[in-house]
């Protein structure tokens, strides 16, 4: 797979912008915006990283991210998780140390509506803007600058972020106050779990009636059964193949986080917190690094 594929970019004023985290999405994520016209400074923990994005996009690459923050109208994040975050955001290098007043932080990592709260609070403090955007859909998703992004913040700071987003985007949408865009992932998550298990048993069902489950998955995929998740991930389900796609272990991070709001608002996930103890088989099984479609093998073993 590339690490960016080609897109044409909406209009958008050319802007000094930093990106902190260069994985599996914001190697791509970063590259787009390099490719709409921004001037991008990158920043990775392993530096060789950021030097590699840099000789193939032309950026800077940057020592810390207060480093690549100074100067930068945005700064963009993609990390693993609230720790993560905090560990770029915070401290003499950290992001915060390096922005100017009416700068704005994004975060894209998939982190607690707690964090992103914190964050908020700490950016406004010093004048800064921060927006909570998490994105669903994979590194494929980055790779082809079709992510949905769903973010909370402050109307100004959104409308702000929001055209130089859609250079990786095919969907940006503000839901609410600071956290609404993490509190909107975990609702993601929930459906994927839950939608995940249902076309496991299904196929498993199928392969066990000796049907031709390839036919099987286009006739019912026109009907009302149909999901993202059948269209994408049914064939290489019923084929038994999982080197890739989004990680087993990231799933049951992302769970997680919605257990701890489940306690918080008293919101009752009992389908999910099986799924996530399925999950939690796979794993054993091997299979931390699978995609969450290897849901199936629990079926088979």
């Amino acid at each position: 797979m590339p690490s960016v594929s080609e897109k044409t970019y909406r209009p958008a004023p050319a802007t000094k912008v930093a990106f902190l985290g260069l994985g599996v999405m914001g190697f791509p994520m970063a590259g787009h915006l390099s490719r709409a016209g921004h001037q991008v400074a990158v920043y990775n923990r392993t530096y060789s990283k950021a030097e590699a994005w840099a000789a193939e996009f032309g950026g800077r690459a940057a020592k810390t991210p207060k480093e690549a923050a100074q100067g930068a109208d945005i700064v963009f994040c993609c990390v693993g998780n609230d720790d993560d975050l905090r560990s770029v955001v915070l401290g003499e290098d950290g992001a915060l140390a390096g922005m100017s007043k009416g700068a704005i932080f994004v975060d894209h990592t998939t982190a607690s509506a707690e964090v992103a709260r914190e964050l908020h609070g700490l950016a406004a403090a010093q004048g800064a803007g921060f927006v909570d955007a998490p994105v669903s859909g994979g590194q494929a998703g980055a790779v082809n600058g079709v992510l949905t992004v769903m973010c909370g913040g402050e109307p100004q700071h959104y409308a702000a972020i929001e055209p130089l987003a859609y250079a990786y985007a095919q969907a940006v949408t503000l839901l609410g106050a600071p956290g609404s865009g993490q509190l909107c992932k975990m609702v993601n998550q929930i459906c994927i779990a839950g939608l995940v298990q249902g076309l496991s048993e299904a196929i498993a069902f199928g392969q066990a009636a000796d049907l031709d489950m390839d036919k099987v998955l286009k006739v019912i995929s026109k009907g009302a059964a149909q999901s993202w998740q059948m269209e994408n991930r049914g064939a290489t389900m019923a084929a038994g193949k999982f080197d890739f796609g989004f990680a087993v272990d990231w799933m049951r991070k992302d769970l997680g986080l919605v257990f701890d709001e489940a306690k918080r608002n008293g919101a009752r996930v009992p389908v999910t917190a099986l799924v996530d103890q399925f999950y939690a088989d796979v794993q054993q099984m091997g299979g931390k690094r699978w995609d969450t479609s290897s849901l199936i093998t629990r079926l088979r073993s």
